[in-house]
């Protein structure tokens, strides 16, 4: 199933030009890709203490704002890695589990394969994604640092305030490095099934 989601996907990119303009390309993230990704989970990880400091409101704002902040610079970079090939590994989960790691590579032109591996929970919502390790590296505990920092100097709204102001300026552009390094979380999902499908 995830080889079947990543060709199609890909296959988007690669044959549809009009997938480079930013409207079909933020359609594409929204239908096929956003569905799968717990974001209230991986800002809740990313916060860590500092979640339950926040009002409802504050976490519902939060929310948005990171999701906001990861599918942009995640869209951006999609573009990116047209033609780059995914292999996964085995699945291993005993029946019944409702916490798994999806195992992944892209192969790399000249690199070592890049190791993406993703933790999903089986919930309401069906299987989803609530954090990325890229090379090893967890994406939501990479944000937890700054995150803290950002509430500490200005509090929980203080963070609100520099995500809306991150993404303010991601609207003009998303840095390549932050592009390159981030872009793999997207490459992989689009309907929201079980991994062992």
């Amino acid at each position: 199933m995830m080889r079947a989601l990543t060709s199609e996907v890909m296959a988007v990119l690669n044959d549809d030009a009009g997938a480079g303009r930013s409207s079909e390309l933020a359609r594409l993230v929204d239908s096929r890709i956003v569905p799968v990704f717990d974001f209230q989970r991986m800002t809740r990880i990313a916060l860590a203490r500092n979640w339950r400091a926040a009002s409802a409101e504050q976490q519902d704002a939060l929310a948005a704002q990171f999701k906001t902040l990861l599918v942009r610079t995640y869209s951006r970079a999609l573009l990116e890695f047209r033609g780059q090939a995914i292999d996964y590994k085995p699945l291993r989960a005993a029946a019944g589990e409702t916490e798994v790691t999806v195992r992944s590579a892209m192969r790399r032109p000249g690199a070592e394969p890049l190791s993406i591996d993703y933790d999903m929970a089986d919930g309401v919502a069906g299987w989803q994604v609530y954090d990325v390790k890229i090379a090893g590296v967890s994406l939501v505990l990479a944000y937890r640092e700054s995150f803290a920092t950002t509430v500490r100097a200005s509090g929980i709204d203080g963070l609100i305030k520099a995500l809306e102001d991150k993404n303010r300026q991601n609207e003009v552009g998303a840095s390549a490095a932050d592009a390159v390094r981030l872009a793999p979380v997207f490459l992989t999902y689009g309907v929201s099934r079980s991994p062992q499908q």
